[in-house]
């Protein structure tokens, strides 16, 4: 298997695990944005993991910013990596710069 169809895997893998995980707790707890963001926090372990993926999807962000004009333009990426999560938005971001490359 070649680098770009493991990138186009993992970003399907990676849409597909959160949005398991989120739907479960959409279930339970409705549409409810509060109570999502107390959940991230709920205790240290929780708060430690949300606040190590917050930092790393700047990361990811800045990254993007600064490397337009030889990769896709950011925001289709941010929006991924906002309502899915990282773990979608990094692959599917390397896959479409790997897309020209066989």
């Amino acid at each position: 298997m070649n680098r770009k169809t493991s990138y186009l895997i993992l970003a399907i893998v990676g849409a597909v695990i959160p949005i398991v995980f989120f739907a479960g707790f959409a279930a339970e707890n409705g549409l409810d944005l509060f109570a999502f963001v107390e959940a991230l926090f709920v205790n240290g372990a929780a708060g430690g993991f949300a606040a190590d993926l917050v930092i790393s999807s700047f990361v990811f962000w800045l990254y993007m910013f600064s490397n337009r004009e030889d990769g896709p333009q950011p925001w289709v990426f941010i929006a991924l990596n906002l309502c899915i999560g990282l773990s979608c938005a990094l692959p599917a971001y390397l896959w479409a710069r790997t897309r020209g490359v066989s």
